[in-house]
């Protein structure tokens, strides 16, 4: 059974970024811009838009944060969606999700310009890649694509099934999987919580991509022996035995799905790890539409 390292494999694409960069900046231009807004105090977003500060500033990439309280009004959060949408000195920025209840998320997700949408949730970018358009891919299935590449996992024939229908990960994963593309070209089954026999659908797959939101929901005798199992999961499980009270886990009940894989990625340290990689990768897309390579 091989661990897929999510860890190593985004040090390598952000030791390539680093590199873009610095020869960038040698050239005389400014640094690639990623921006982000987040409204409230979620401690998940928090951590995530933390961590993505962290990974900007590590690759010599600009990185900016645009902070609202969570009675922020959404005609207010519209108006600096606009300011950066014009801003010449970004390159692409996110909106980090939950809002909060009084604020439409649609809407706002909209009113992003799509050429900064690193993100990849605007519905012209979504469109396009239901058309197979090239596009911002959503920043979770482009890590996992970009992770299922390096680590060398087959997937032109193969038996996939993705667990979860969201905008977000699942169904985006399932059209990238599709794809008449070398990396691609899986058969895919697209499953959720209304579908029948889900395990009997699951045993099939060679490839198996966990994003249900439910903690160790993937059991045992829900893969088949040698299956690749992709666990998109990440939550924290109350736990008395650790020093800080909690352990992270993922859709996937990892000890006993593992003895059964050929490979599966770890929570933590698999695709969280790509999600941010998939995030710099977009900047570095959205950057060199404005500033094109020579």
């Amino acid at each position: 059974m091989k661990i897929i390292d999510g860890k190593t494999i985004c040090a390598e694409v952000k030791s390539e970024i680093a590199a873009e960069i610095a020869q960038i900046i040698d050239s005389g231009q400014r640094a690639p811009h990623m921006a982000a807004i987040l409204v409230g105090h979620d401690g998940a977003s928090e951590t995530y838009v933390a961590s993505k500060d962290k990974n900007c500033k590590a690759v010599g990439m600009t990185s900016s944060l645009y902070r609202y309280e969570d009675n922020v009004s959404e005609k207010e959060l519209l108006e600096v969606i606009n300011f950066l949408n014009n801003d010449d000195e970004v390159d692409g920025y996110i909106v980090q999700l939950p809002l909060p209840k009084h604020i439409d998320a649609d809407k706002v997700m909209a009113a992003v310009n799509p050429d900064k949408d690193i993100d990849g949730f605007s519905p012209s970018n979504l469109g396009k890649l239901v058309m197979g358009e090239d596009t911002f891919i959503p920043a979770t299935p482009c890590g996992i694509m970009e992770l299922i590449r390096r680590a060398g996992i087959e997937t032109v024939g193969k038996n996939c099934v993705v667990l979860g229908r969201s905008n977000i990960v699942g169904t985006p994963m399932a059209l990238l999987l599709s794809r008449n593309k070398p990396d691609a070209n899986a058969t895919v089954t697209l499953c959720h919580s209304k579908t029948q026999d889900l395990a009997e659908i699951t045993r099939r797959a060679d490839i198996l991509v966990a994003a249900i939101g439910k903690p160790g929901f993937v059991k045992a005798d829900m893969v088949k022996e040698g299956a690749v199992v992709i666990d998109v999961g990440i939550h924290r499980i109350a736990d008395e035995s650790q020093p800080n009270g909690f352990r992270i886990m993922g859709d996937v009940d990892f000890p006993a799905v593992s003895k059964k894989c050929s490979a599966i990625t770890p929570v933590p340290g698999g695709v969280g790890a790509m999600t941010i990689a998939a995030l710099l990768m977009n900047t570095m897309k959205a950057y060199h539409k404005r500033f094109p390579k020579k």
